[in-house]
């Protein structure tokens, strides 16, 4: 990790600014000895797409001042513009204590820190913004300029990137684009998803500063199981603290996978265990050491291909006043957009927005009024300089209610997070990916937790004896790995949907509170990881296809069989029963080929008992190379 220091890679400019005092209320606010100088350091890889660090030598502070506030009563902003002149950046800024906090635990000093991911090589300029008064951060017409920080300006220059691979930087940030797919805006590639929704109290952990188990039944976590993923050279903090939950990242992506998802607030919530706060209800007071260091994993994540996926709060405590119920204290603002939820938002977008791919989930099972939930994400994109993707997440009874009042352009929305059960992915994510694009405004749906709750996404057979079943009480309804990869993993992207992440439930093993493991469900990552592959190495051009289900027979759009397509050019049919299907090609014209997919080995399209069709009618694809009664994928590509 480069930090504050000057490295090899970094180049640094030292501007000493020579200005007066600014003066409030008559009283000089600065010029207390220890105060910074105002000298400015530009520290980091300085190139295109990769995390550049401004530091300002500026005020003392320490992390429970209350007048001034350090995280109230200032606002620190940085504007970043290139050498063509657009697009400007004005990205907020965080006080960081001695600015090497992570390491330090300092709770102190004069650093404060602006983070930058330009997207273009070149000449850029800065300039600094730094302005004080009572609640300064949170108000757009509060504050004075403070001398001698405030106006400050310079410039660096920035190269191409280096990086390639799995590593995000190599690809450029991610970005909703009008349509059902995220597109990295440097490489132009577009983004399936798939991943754990669980464990929400990811962040958890012993070896993050600051962090209490409240409950007895749901500790902390060391991520003992996953210290064997560490690698030399991987980062860690505190002479090497860490380890465990580094490693998880490292087994994540190593199994194929790239998003994972976390709660940063819980307080009130199932896990009652991670705030960025200095305590539990110190909710205008960050902790700077605990989120350096929250920030150290998010930057080794993005360099493994792994998106970040931020739900801001949960239902437990969002705030739940239109069900009538009073309104809970560890709830921000009781669900308004107040002091707490505006700075909450600013300092997680502060020290986290220049991540190139993550979004902003409102909430997790969202239970906010429509005007409180259409406020927070303006806040956001307002806030946020890189208009990342926001979604808000609710379950199958809310969709209706929740959903439909946010489609359409006049909403600031890009997505939907959805909770349904696992054998009603489809229809679900169908339901929302065409009402969404029918609003004038498509959005980018995934499939994110799959009820029944107490069961989810179950461990792989023979994990600590589980029998490989969810039963949920039901033995008529019992479920497995293979069904969530049939109804669920390929149920949303045949529905056009972004990909899935798995919940673990509550009642299995490594279960969505205490999971420490992810290699419990080793075996369905495999399946996610053969799925995603398949959409890459075979070139196929998903962002240009619909799902059309009566293609196949199909048209209530229940699970015997999916179609997505690109009528005309290629066409994907999945059948998660085996067997045979017909395929409707009147539209068509001209020879099709047609090959097999394994969506439980991957590799290779194989032949079948067909091996190509002509269009202009009603065509037998014919059946599968082998295993006639299990899965299989038909690609039927002109």
């Amino acid at each position: 990790m480069i930090s504050f220091v000057r490295t090899a890679f970094s180049c640094s400019l030292i501007l000493a600014a020579l200005h007066t005092a600014a003066l409030i209320d008559g009283q000089a606010l600065f010029g207390a000895e220890g105060d910074g100088d105002g000298s400015v350091e530009v520290s980091g890889e300085l190139k295109e797409w990769h995390k550049i660090t401004l530091d300002l030598a500026g005020p003392h502070a320490h992390e429970e001042d209350k007048d001034p506030n350090p995280f109230t009563d200032y606002r620190f902003s940085v504007t970043f513009t290139p050498e063509s002149g657009a697009p400007v950046y004005t990205v907020p800024g965080y006080f960081a204590a001695d600015g090497n906090a992570a390491q330090t635990s300092a709770q102190s000093g004069t650093v404060w820190r602006a983070h930058f991911a330009p997207d273009s090589p070149g000449e850029w300029s800065y300039r600094v913004s730094f302005l004080g008064g009572d609640r300064a951060a949170l108000e757009p017409d509060v504050g004075e300029e403070l001398a001698p920080y405030h106006g400050v300006s310079g410039r660096f220059r920035v190269s191409p990137s280096d990086k390639s691979g799995r590593d995000f930087r190599g690809k450029g940030r991610l970005q909703y684009v009008g349509g059902p797919y995220l597109r990295h805006a440097g490489n132009g590639e577009f983004f399936l998803k798939a991943g754990p929704d669980a464990p929400e109290t990811l962040l958890a952990y012993a070896d993050f500063d600051g962090t209490a188990a409240m409950k007895p039944d749901v500790p902390l976590k060391t991520w003992e199981p996953h210290v064997k993923d560490f690698n030399p050279g991987d980062p860690t903090w505190k002479k090497g603290k860490g380890k465990g939950l580094i490693g998880a990242v490292n087994y994540l992506a190593a199994k194929g996978l790239n998003v994972v998802s976390f709660l940063p607030y819980n307080a009130g919530g199932d896990g009652d265990n991670v705030w960025p706060f200095v305590s539990r209800e110190a909710k205008f007071h960050y902790d700077c050491s605990k989120l350096d260091q929250w920030g150290i994993v998010f930057a080794h994540a993005q360099s493994k291909g792994i998106y970040l996926h931020f739900k801001l709060q949960e239902t437990e405590m969002d705030d739940n006043r239109h069900r009538e119920k009073d309104i809970i204290p560890e709830s921000l603002d009781g669900g308004l957009l107040g002091p707490e939820r505006k700075l909450y938002l600013r300092e997680m977008i502060a020290r986290y927005g220049h991540n190139l791919a993550l979004n902003w989930n409102l909430s997790e099972e969202n239970s906010q009024s429509y005007e409180e939930q259409n406020a927070m994400a303006e806040y956001i994109l307002n806030t946020d300089p890189y208009d990342h993707h926001i979604v808000v997440h609710t379950g199958t009874p809310g969709q209706e209610r929740i959903y439909r009042a946010l489609l359409g352009p006049q909403s600031v929305l890009t997505g939907a997070s959805l909770q349904n059960p696992w054998n009603n992915v489809h229809q679900r994510t169908l339901r929302w990916v065409e009402a969404s694009r029918a609003a004038g405004k498509p959005w980018v749906v995934a499939n994110d937790e799959q009820n029944p709750a107490n069961q989810g996404v179950p461990p792989d057979p023979g994990y600590q004896g589980f029998s490989g079943w969810a039963e949920d009480g039901e033995p008529d309804k019992k479920y497995n790995l293979h069904d969530i990869r049939k109804y669920t993993l390929w149920g949303n992207l045949m529905a056009g949907g972004a990909g899935v992440e798995y919940y673990f439930g509550y009642g299995l093993p490594e279960n969505d509170l205490v999971c420490e493991d992810f290699r419990s469900r080793d075996r369905s990552w495999d399946y996610c990881r053969i799925a995603l592959a398949f959409f890459s190495d075979e070139g196929v051009p998903f962002w240009h296809m619909r799902p059309s289900n009566a293609l196949v027979g199909n048209s209530e759009n229940d699970n015997s069989r999916y179609c997505l397509a690109r009528e005309g050019e290629i066409y994907l049919a999945y059948l998660p029963e085996g067997g045979t299907s017909q395929l409707d090609l009147s539209a068509a014209s001209g020879k099709f080929q047609v090959g097999w997919f394994n969506p439980r080995v991957g590799g290779d399209l194989l032949g079948g008992s067909v091996k190509s069709v002509e269009g202009g009618g009603s065509v037998s694809l014919g059946l599968p190379p082998a295993d006639e009664e299990e899965d299989w994928l038909v690609v039927i590509r002109r």
